[in-house]
């Protein structure tokens, strides 16, 4: 069998694998907070004793993300916030460990802690965020919470918490399967209290919509021309096999 199928073969695969990838993107266009991966490969010479590097073939890296800001989009929401700068919102993950968002879309459990809209716990200064019942909460620009309890004037205003902002500068991010970042050394980030996040706007996903679609519909393309350069090698084979078989 021609060693070219195998070449082929492994370009088919990673093309898929960066299918997915785009795909996931597309998937996510409208997803809060969301940053956009890409699928990065390397080619390398097939090497064989006493043979030309004639070959090349293809190797998946580990995909990355793209962690450029999306754009502010205004809700008036109170519980709304997007962060500024290259900061991100301390939670707990559902396998307990501590994890980083940009979704700023908080909401109240039925228990009063602070929840991403996922429902997992918002960190504060001493752990989850717990809000007393109140009639209006307002975030402050520096994650500070403040609420005014039941009955109460405006003039009452009182801090329970302060969302805990961490900084992501110097640190090597990488996505974890469930959507949220971690340092790649597995530290905690360390809170920065210059960050700031503006109150009632979302960030919205950095995902542009046409380009990600092109970026499927390009890989799809490629993808076949793969297949059909298969065939091809396959039919080579069988019409030398053929050949060599009558002489």
């Amino acid at each position: 069998m021609d060693r070219a199928i195998y070449t082929v073969m492994a370009g088919a695969r990673q093309t898929m694998d960066a299918q997915t990838v785009h795909a996931n993107n597309l998937a996510n266009v409208s997803t809060v907070g969301f940053r956009k991966d890409f699928a990065a490969a390397q080619s390398r010479y097939v090497h064989a004793d006493g043979t030309q590097n004639s070959r090349v073939t293809t190797t998946m890296l580990a995909n990355e993300t793209d962690f450029s800001a999306g754009a502010l989009q205004e809700t008036g929401r109170d519980l709304d916030v997007a962060i500024e700068g290259n900061g991100f919102i301390a939670v707990i993950a559902k396998d307990g460990s501590e994890a980083y968002t940009r979704a700023g879309d908080l909401h109240i459990n039925t228990l009063g802690q602070l929840t991403t809209r996922e429902g997992l716990l918002v960190l504060g200064n001493g752990g989850p965020i717990a809000i007393p019942p109140a009639e209006k909460i307002e975030i402050g620009k520096d994650g500070g919470i403040s609420v005014r309890s039941l009955g109460q004037g405006p003039e009452t205003l009182s801090t329970v918490d302060r969302i805990r902002l961490v900084s992501a500068e110097g640190q090597a991010l990488k996505k974890r399967e469930d959507g949220l970042f971690e340092a790649r050394d597995g530290a905690p980030l360390a809170v920065d209290p210059t960050l700031s996040v503006v109150s009632g706007n979302l960030e919205t996903s950095n995902v542009n919509a046409v380009e990600a679609m092109t970026e499927v519909l390009s890989l799809s393309r490629q993808f076949e021309l793969q297949l059909k350069v298969l065939t091809t090698v396959d039919s080579t084979t069988e019409a030398a096999s053929r050949l060599l078989s009558t002489s």
